[in-house]
């Protein structure tokens, strides 16, 4: 599906401004999408909106259909009358510019289990009919989903493949135990799914009624450590006891010279193809719920993907294996029509994977930062060679800032002091430019391209360092804490890119 010509901002919600240590998709979620028309913006990507799991990653949840209820605003809380203002008047002070998880998720939950209290106590008959109808329409994973975490939480937090036999393996008599014991825990967790589907909607509304198209993500794989591999193991290469037998990665690449170990488990692709693809039916038919359009992280596993035997330390002694091809999106558009999907194609990619993608018409990934090197993809990322069904990017979540790479020296990347001033030059020639406001340099060359759809990361909006990126890959902590504070967001940034939607036949309509 080919996309209109327009142009938007990455920002994961974590990242927005407020008082509580972590952004939600409250008030500050719809200031940020006025902000948005303010510059002509018709996009405003995100990252997955499920728990985050293992390192706070939202490439990690427990759930792949589940929202994160760390999202959910406590200010619309007290609005719906599940929270009262004084609750909210001792709560700490946190850093504006980071997410401190490890302090903000307990203080946060307790706040999260007082409203979910409240809501038995004081829900209205049309909000225990919406709750009934919520929990009815997403019965096939929400039952398991509210069981899992319940246990999660009896358990301290521990992996699923930690818990007792019968739980492990879904003895129908432990079960059975389990939900009665835990009643309490699942009906909350079902409660605070509901209540995040009902602000996530009215979000969604807002953005609707704005002309502001919200962008999604999904990784390809889930995380071993989720309601999805505990409830149906049948689809995953796992032994008897949930454990693993293969997982996936990459080979090393730009970013790790032993590549990166993912450890997600691999999907049983042929029982996929047996049940009809059903559950990729339902997964994707939950997504698109959600959002408007769809980033599917890593689609080159579609075509083939890094198996690395379970228990490896690193990504090295892996290899490729076929994945489903075009059968699987065959099926897709023949349950749900044409979806929009942007195909995540970075890394490793072969002539099967550009087959996949552009038999189905999904727009692939330009990076800018990818356009100057000495390596053979380079010219590929040229703007003068981009196609106009394309999304190009100055950077990703997985990159460094524009102004953080271009400043970066050896040790934070595998290029050479040799490789960063060649690029150097490569880039000022290109550009014509002397390199003082790189950020602008790249984002007025994406913007004049011909690619119908650009996106860039508010960070390089606003010219930040290497401290405001937000992941690097193949690290397990210290990542996904960005935030930003208004008056980041100047009135002279806003101007510019305005300005720039305008010029280039972007401007919000």
């Amino acid at each position: 599906m080919e996309f209109p010509r327009e142009s938007g901002i990455l920002l994961h919600p974590t990242s927005l401004p407020g008082p509580y240590g972590i952004g939600d998709i409250g008030p500050a979620a719809r200031r940020f999408v006025d902000e948005l028309v303010d510059m002509g913006q018709h996009l405003w990507q995100i990252l997955p909106h499920g728990l985050t799991g293992y390192g706070d990653s939202p490439y990690q949840s427990f759930s792949t259909f589940a929202g994160n209820p760390l999202f959910i605003s406590l200010d619309l809380l007290v609005e719906e009358g599940f929270l009262d203002p004084e609750h909210l008047k001792g709560y700490p002070s946190f850093p504006s510019e980071t997410v401190d998880y490890g302090e903000v998720i307990p203080v946060k939950e307790n706040l999260l289990a007082l409203a979910c209290r409240h809501f038995v106590e004081r829900a209205s008959e049309r909000q225990k009919a919406g709750f009934k109808a919520f929990c009815n329409a997403n019965e096939d994973w929400l039952e398991d989903f509210a069981l899992f975490m319940a246990l999660k939480r009896a358990h301290n937090m521990e992996p699923w493949t930690t818990w007792e036999t019968g739980l492990i393996k879904r003895k129908p008599a432990a079960l059975k135990k389990a939900r009665e014991k835990y009643a309490d825990e699942i009906e909350h967790a079902k409660i605070l799914q509901f209540l995040f589907d009902v602000q996530w909607h009215a979000l969604r509304t807002y953005c609707c009624e704005r002309s502001v198209k919200i962008v999604g993500d999904i990784p390809i794989f889930v995380a071993h450590d989720s309601a999805d591999a505990w409830a149906h193991p049948e689809l995953f290469y796992l032994d008897d006891m949930g454990q693993p037998t293969v997982v996936a990665g990459v080979p090393p690449d730009y970013f790790s010279a032993t590549g990166q170990l993912w450890g997600n488990p691999l999907y049983k692709w042929d029982y996929h193809k047996k049940t009809g693809y059903a559950w990729w039916t339902k997964r994707m038919k939950k997504i698109f719920e959600m959002v408007d359009i769809v980033r599917i992280d890593h689609f080159r596993g579609f075509a083939a993907y890094w198996e690395v035997p379970g228990g490896a330390e690193t990504a090295i002694d892996g290899q490729w294996v076929d994945g489903p091809g075009p059968d699987l999106f065959d099926v897709l558009k023949k349950n749900l029509g044409d979806i929009p999907v942007i195909a995540e194609d970075l890394g490793v990619i072969t002539e099967d994977v550009d087959a996949l993608r552009d038999r189905f018409n999904f727009p692939g990934m330009r990076i800018l930062q990818f356009a100057f090197g000495n390596d053979d993809k380079a010219e590929d990322y040229r703007p003068h060679n981009y196609p106009e069904n394309c999304v190009v990017y100055t950077g990703t979540h997985d990159n460094d800032t524009t102004v953080g790479w271009f400043n970066s020296t050896p040790g934070n990347t595998t290029r050479t002091q040799e490789d960063i001033d060649a690029e150097h030059r490569t880039i000022l020639d290109y550009i014509g430019t002397d390199g003082h406001q790189i950020h602008w340099d790249l984002i007025g060359l994406a913007m004049r391209s011909k690619a119908n759809t650009v996106v860039f990361p508010l960070q390089d909006l606003m010219a930040l360092g290497t401290e405001a990126r937000m992941n690097i890959p193949g690290t397990k902590s210290g990542n996904w804490r960005w935030r930003f504070t208004w008056d980041m967001l100047t009135p002279e940034i806003k101007h510019t890119m305005k300005c720039l939607a305008q010029e280039t036949g972007r401007e919000h309509r």
